[in-house]
C-alpha cells in the first residue's frame, strides 16, 4: 500500500524516521528549547519566523537560491519547475547535479515538504524570500500576472487582450489565464516580441534581472506605452509599473538567477612556501607572542588602570599601554582581549575597582611555553569578544573601549574555526588569495549579515570583516606564518572541531574541502535546557552534508603544544656580559633569572637576543630589593659566560657604597647622614627647596614631605638614599604583586544553543514521539453522550467512577488508555498510559509519553477513554 501523501508538514515529520527527527533537531536546535510536546508542536515551531529566519542564515548560496527559486515558483512545484527555475531552458549539468543535495537539504530543514511531484515551502519561508515592492528578491522577479492585475478594471484587461492579438473572454479570471498563459508560451512569446519596437526591447532589458519597477510620466514615450498597452509592463501605482514575472522568465530563458552557484568558489593559493619556512616563522610569532603577553602583565603586576564606569579600559590608558609595549593601539586591544579570554586579567572588584592580573596567571608563568601559547590559542580560537570593534561606536554612538561591554560577537568563533578550517585544506605552505578567501566564506553565508544596516561606524557586513580580523590576529599569534597556516596551527583547527561542542563555545559551520564538494552545514545557536530531559555534555557537532563530507579525528591540545615545543627557542641559564655595561641573553631566560636580571639591568632592545643595560639607577633597584654588592657579583659570575667586565664591577662597588649612606624615615620625613658634610651639600642644593628640608641636629634633617617624595628627590640630586624603619634597619623594596580574587575566564557569549549530543537528541525524539502518540491516538466513542460546547479532539470528562471502572478493567486486560491529567501545580496534559495496578486511589501505568512507569492519583485524572486500537 503506496504511503499518503502528507497534507501538512506535521504529517511529513510523523513520516520521518527517528534518525531523521534527530537530524532535523541537530541542524536547527533551536526548535528544542523546550522539547516540543508532539510533532504537529515541532511543525509549528520550525514555521515561526525567528526560526525560519535563523535556518535561511545558515544556507549556502546554491541552496538558498533553490529556496528562492521555488518562492517564486507556483506553490506546490514539482521538481521539474524547479530544475527549470535553477538550470533555465537551455539547462545547466552543473546546476542538474547539485540540484537534488539542494532540496535533500532543505527538506532535511523543515524548510520544504511534500514529495517531487508537490514541493512546497514552509509559508513563513515563503512569505520571506517571495518578492514584494518593499522587499525585492534576490531573483528580481517581479509579481505574477495575477498579482500585477488584481483591482484591474475588466475593460483594461479586455484591452490587453485585444492589443495582444488573443480573444476577449467574458470575465477577469479567464482574461488573467489567457496573458498568463501567452506569457508562460515560448513560441507565441518570441512572436510578440518580434513585433516589438527596438527601443521597447531596450527597456525590457533594463528591466529584465531586476529591479523589476519603473517609473513612467503621465504621457510615456510609445515605447513605454506600446509595452504597456501589451501587458508587458503592468500598473502598480499611476506612476509605477513592472515586468511580470512570467514575461522575465521568457527574457530569462527560464532562469530564476542570473547565475546559478552550484559549485563553491575555490581558494586560490596566492603564494607558496617551504612548510618549514611557515612553521619557523609561525613559531617565532608565537614565542613573541607569549613574550608579549608576559610584558603586558608584568607591567599590571601591582596593579592595572582603573575601570571606566560603564566598564573598559579608557583611551588614554590603552595608548599608555600601546607605548609602553611598542604598538599600536588596535594590536595592544587585541593582546588586552587576549588575556582577558585566557583568564589572566579581570578588575579586582575592589571599591576603586581597577584592572589587575589573576591568580591563574601565576600558574599559568609555570607551564612550558608550548602549553602557555596552546592556552592563549584555545581562549582565542572559542571567545567572542572582537577587539577588531575597539575604537568603533554602537549604534548610540558610544565609542566601544578595550576590555569593556559590547564587544561580544556570536558569530566570532565560528568564522575563526572555519577561516582555520578553509586555510588547512591548502597544501601546507599555501598562503590563500584573500578575495577568494571572502568569496568563499560568503558563499557558504550569504544572508548571515548582509544587507544589514551597520550599527554605528561597525562593519555592515560583520562575517568578512570577522575573517579579516581572525587573518590578522592569526598571524599576530603565530597560528599562521607568511600567511600559510603551520603544523602546530592544523593541529589546533582540528582541536577547535572538539571545543565547538564545548557550551558556549560555537559550531564551526560545516568544513567542506577548498575545493571539494559542498555541504549543508549548521551552526549551532543558545545554550537550552529540556524540561523533563536529563541535561548531557554537548559533543562536537557532526557535519550535516548533502554532498559527501569527510570527518577526522580531532586533534587534541596536547598534540598542538608537541608539535610546537620543539619550534620554541630552548631557555637558556646564561647571558654574555659586555664592557659597555649590557649583558646579551642568547635565547630566553631561564624564569629565576630572567627575574633577577629584569630587577639589575633595564631591557634595551629586544628580538632574537634580549639587550639588557646596566644603569646606577638599576643597580640602585637592585640593593633597594635587599640584595648586597657581594650577592650581585656573585649572580653574575655564575650566570656569565664571559668574565664580569672591570667596569660593572665598578660601577656595582659604588653605587653599593653610597647605597644607604643617606637614611630617609618618617616624621613626617627626616634624612640622617653621619657625614656632616653631605647633609650640607643637601641642604646648599637648590633642588632641595621643594622638599624644605631644615636641619634638626648636625647629622639630621626633617622635611615638609613624605618619604617617598623625599626619597625621590635625593635619588633626582644624585644620591643613593635608603628607606629606614622607626627602628633604624633598612627597608627592602620589593615590588609587590596585586591579584585579583581567583576569577574564571569570561565565557563566551553563543549565536545561539549549542548542537545538542546524541544522548539529548536520542531522548528528545522519544519523548516527541510519545507525545505525538498521546495527540493522534484514536480513542473509541464514549458510551455517553459527549456535553456540548466539548471542543472536537479533548477529551471529554468522565465522572471518578466512570474513570475507576475504565481504568481498573484496562489494567485487567492489559489495554492502553487515553486520559486527561492534571498535575500539582495545575498544568493539564493528555497522556497514553497502559495501567498496571489500581490501589488505594492510585494508578500504576507505563506511560507511553514519558516512556517510563508512573503512578497517577485518581483524582488528578480529568477524563478516560479507550483507544480504539490496543497496543498503542
Amino acid at each position: 500500500m503506496a504511503a499518503a501523501v502528507p497534507r501538512t508538514l506535521a504529517e511529513a515529520l510523523r513520516a520521518r524516521g527517528d534518525a531523521g527527527l534527530a537530524e532535523l533537531l541537530r541542524i536547527r536546535p533551536d526548535l528544542l528549547a523546550p522539547v516540543p510536546a508532539d510533532l504537529t508542536q515541532l511543525a509549528t515551531r520550525a514555521g515561526t519566523r525567528a526560526s525560519v529566519v535563523r535556518a535561511l542564515e545558515r544556507l549556502d548560496r546554491f541552496t538558498l537560491q533553490a529556496a528562492e527559486a521555488l518562492a517564486v515558483a507556483p506553490d506546490p512545484a514539482p521538481y521539474p519547475v524547479l530544475l527549470g527555475l535553477m538550470a533555465g531552458d537551455d539547462g545547466d549539468p552543473e546546476v542538474a547535479a547539485a540540484l537534488p543535495g539542494a532540496v535533500e537539504a532543505l527538506r532535511t530543514q523543515a524548510l520544504l515538504w511534500g514529495g517531487d511531484d508537490r514541493l512546497r515551502l514552509v509559508r513563513t519561508a515563503r512569505e520571506l524570500l517571495a518578492p514584494s515592492p518593499q522587499h525585492p528578491s534576490p531573483t528580481g522577479l517581479g509579481p505574477t500576472v495575477t498579482e500585477a492585475t488584481a483591482g484591474m478594471s475588466p475593460g483594461r484587461l479586455q484591452e490587453i487582450l485585444t492589443a495582444a492579438g488573443l480573444p476577449t473572454t467574458h470575465d477577469p479570471v479567464s482574461a488573467v489565464a489567457a496573458l498568463t498563459g501567452l506569457f508562460t508560451d515560448r513560441e507565441r512569446m518570441g512572436a510578440l516580441l518580434d513585433r516589438a519596437p527596438a527601443e521597447a526591447l531596450g527597456v525590457l532589458d533594463r528591466l529584465v534581472w531586476g529591479p523589476p519597477y519603473g517609473e513612467v510620466t503621465a504621457d510615456p514615450t510609445p515605447p513605454v506605452r506600446w509595452l504597456r498597452d501589451h501587458g508587458l509592463l503592468l500598473p502598480t501605482t499611476p506612476r509605477t509599473v513592472v515586468l511580470p514575472r512570467e514575461a522575465a522568465l521568457h527574457l530569462r530563458a527560464g532562469r530564476a538567477h542570473r547565475i546559478p552557484e552550484p559549485v563553491p568558489p575555490a581558494v586560490a593559493v596566492a603564494r607558496e612556501h617551504r612548510p618549514q619556512a611557515v612553521d619557523s616563522t609561525a613559531a617565532g610569532q608565537a614565542y613573541t607572542a607569549l613574550a608579549t603577553v608576559e610584558e603586558l602583565l608584568k607591567q599590571w603586576n601591582e596593579g592595572g588602570p582603573q575601570v571606566l564606569r560603564a566598564g573598559g579600559l579608557s583611551v588614554r590608558d590603552l595608548k599608555r599601554t600601546a607605548v609602553a609595549l611598542d604598538l599600536s593601539e588596535p594590536v595592544a586591544a587585541f593582546w588586552l582581549e587576549l588575556a582577558h579570554a585566557a583568564g589572566l586579567i579581570a578588575s579586582d572588584g575592589e571599591a576603586d575597582e581597577r584592572y589587575a592580573v589573576t591568580p591563574a596567571y601565576d600558574a599559568w608563568l609555570e607551564l612550558p611555553a608550548a602549553e602557555r601559547w596552546v592556552r592563549l590559542a584555545t581562549a582565542w580560537l572559542a571567545a567572542t569578544r572582537t577587539s577588531g570593534l575597539v575604537g568603533s561606536q554602537d549604534g548610540k554612538g558610544r565609542t566601544l573601549s578595550a576590555l569593556g561591554p559590547d564587544l561580544d560577537r556570536g558569530a566570532a568563533p565560528e568564522v575563526r574555526r572555519r577561516v582555520l578550517a578553509l586555510l588547512a585544506a591548502l597544501p601546507a605552505g599555501a598562503a590563500p588569495d584573500r578575495n577568494a578567501l571572502l568569496a568563499r566564506l560568503r558563499w557558504e553565508r550569504p544572508l548571515r549579515g548582509a544587507g544589514r544596516p551597520a550599527a554605528g561606524d561597525q562593519p555592515a557586513d560583520l562575517r568578512t570583516a570577522l575573517a579579516d580580523w581572525t587573518l590578522s590576529e592569526s598571524e599576530l599569534l603565530g597560528v599562521t606564518g607568511r600567511g600559510a597556516l603551520s603544523a602546530h596551527g592544523r593541529a589546533l583547527a582540528a582541536a577547535g572541531e572538539g571545543l565547538a561542542g564545548v557550551p558556549g563555545a560555537q559550531s564551526p559551520a560545516g568544513a567542506p574541502a577548498a575545493d571539494g564538494p559542498r555541504e549543508a552545514v549548521t551552526h549551532g545557536p543558545q545554550e537550552s535546557t529540556a524540561p523533563g530531559l536529563q541535561e548531557a555534555t554537548a559533543h562536537g557537532p557532526r557535519q550535516a552534508s548533502t554532498h559527501g563530507s569527510q570527518e577526522a579525528a580531532p586533534a587534541g591540545p596536547g598534540q598542538v603544544a608537541d608539535l610546537l615545543a620543539p619550534l620554541l627557542p630552548e631557555p637558556v641559564d646564561h647571558v654574555l656580559l659586555q664592557a659597555d655595561l649590557t649583558a646579551v641573553a642568547p635565547g630566553p631566560l631561564r624564569r629565576p633569572l630572567a627575574d633577577t636580571l629584569g630587577v639589575l639591568a633595564d631591557v634595551e632592545s629586544k628580538g632574537g637576543a634580549t639587550v639588557y643595560r646596566f644603569t646606577p639607577a638599576s643597580v640602585r633597584r637592585a640593593l633597594d630589593a635587599g640584595q648586597s654588592a657581594s650577592d650581585l657579583q656573585a649572580f653574575l659570575t655564575a650566570h656569565s659566560r664571559t668574565p664580569v667586565p672591570q667596569p660593572l664591577s665598578y660601577l656595582i662597588d659604588d653605587v653599593a657604597r653610597r647605597h644607604g649612606h643617606l637614611r630617609v624615615g618618617a616624621a613626617s620625613a627626616y634624612v640622617r647622614c653621619d657625614d656632616e658634610a653631605v647633609l650640607g651639600e643637601i641642604m646648599a642644593d637648590r633642588r632641595a627647596a621643594a622638599l624644605r628640608l631644615r636641619r634638626l641636629a648636625p647629622t639630621v634633617l626633617a622635611a615638609q614631605a613624605d618619604p617617598a617624595a623625599l626619597l625621590d628627590g635625593l635619588r633626582a640630586m644624585g644620591f643613593a638614599p635608603a628607606a629606614e624603619s622607626a627602628e633604624g634597619d633598612v627597608l627592602i623594596s620589593r615590588a609587590r604583586a596585586h591579584r585579583t580574587r581567583p576569577r574564571t575566564a569570561p565565557a563566551p557569549v553563543p549565536d545561539g544553543p549549542p548542537t545538542p549530543d546524541p544522548t539529548l537528541l536520542d531522548a528528545a525524539v522519544r519523548a516527541i514521539r510519545a507525545g505525538d502518540l498521546a495527540a493522534t491516538a484514536v480513542r473509541r466513542a464514549p458510551a455517553a453522550a459527549v456535553p456540548a460546547g466539548t471542543p472536537s479532539g479533548d477529551l471529554p470528562r468522565t465522572s471518578s467512577a466512570e474513570t475507576l471502572a475504565t481504568v481498573q478493567a484496562a489494567a485487567l486486560t492489559g489495554s492502553a488508555v487515553w486520559i486527561g491529567y492534571v498535575n500539582a501545580d495545575g498544568a493539564a496534559s493528555q497522556r497514553v498510559i497502559a495501567p498496571v495496578r489500581v490501589e488505594g486511589g492510585f494508578v500504576t501505568a507505563y506511560d507511553h509519553t514519558a516512556d517510563e512507569v508512573r503512578t497517577y492519583p485518581l483524582h488528578r485524572i480529568t477524563g478516560v477513554a479507550e483507544l480504539a486500537e490496543e497496543g498503542n
